[in-house]
């Protein structure tokens, strides 16, 4: 036999494209459902963190995404950013609009990942998996494309899901505004609402601003980080909701 079937050979070809078992966007899925994150969707989320008081509305693919504090009161919305002082709605430039709905954003973003990480925007790609103290994880980066990302859609993260309860235990990013530079959060405390895993984080920063992003649970291991804040949720309140029209 001189020439294999050329179905065989494409069949090799297919078994030999990926050293993974189980694909980054199957991990993505499981997370999501281990976390209960799909329950996100479709859902009222209060908290407080800070000193600032959130609120989160979703259903159907329309949300409301609320921060209060002192007598101001921000709104994301579908349709876009309102800000009121004393209730009376206040005339805003380009500048800040987009400073305080990135602001807004990123707290509600972070409290219920890893909701979000389907977005048509996000691109996920499986890296090599790691070992964090004692646990096996597996890493997967994300990253954004230009067209929905967001104005931060050249960060770039790395979450590390246990391989066996598929829960991310630990998250870092690369940013590049002010300055730019690398977070790794650690996971300090987590609780169940409603179906709905939430996650307190230790958040640290490289003591070497060489170490790279891939290699930051080493530095961890390490101990070559440094923490600088805690994340944590506070009076945290869920109600699901159905999602139907």
């Amino acid at each position: 036999m001189k020439y294999l079937p050329i179905i065989f050979i494409a069949f090799l070809i297919s078994c030999k494209s990926s050293p993974f078992k189980i694909t980054a966007q199957q991990i993505i899925d499981k997370t999501i459902l281990y976390s209960g994150a799909d329950k996100v969707k479709n859902s009222e989320i209060s908290f407080k963190f800070r000193d600032k008081e959130y609120f989160a509305y979703r259903e159907n693919g329309n949300f409301k995404l609320i921060r209060e504090f002192d007598s101001i009161k921000d709104g994301l919305t579908n349709d876009g950013f309102e800000r009121f002082i004393n209730l009376e709605k206040q005339k805003l430039s380009e500048t800040n609009i987009l400073k305080y709905s990135n602001s807004v954003n990123s707290v509600h973003y972070f409290s219920v990942l890893p909701f979000g990480l389907n977005d048509k925007a996000v691109h996920k790609k499986q890296l090599k998996s790691s070992t964090v103290k004692g646990k096996e994880y597996y890493k997967i980066e994300v990253t954004f494309s230009e067209n929905g990302g967001g104005e931060d859609f050249e960060d770039v993260f790395i979450y590390w899901i246990g391989k066996e309860d598929f829960l991310v235990d630990y998250l870092a990013y690369s940013y590049n505004t002010n300055g730019g530079g690398k977070r790794f959060r650690v996971l300090k405390e987590q609780c169940i609402k409603n179906g709905i895993r939430f996650v307190d984080y230790y958040n640290y920063k490289p003591l070497n601003e060489n170490i790279s992003l891939i290699d930051i649970d080493k530095a961890y291991e390490n101990e070559e980080l440094k923490k600088v804040s805690e994340i944590v949720l506070k009076e945290i309140k869920v109600t699901v909701l159905d999602g139907k029209e």
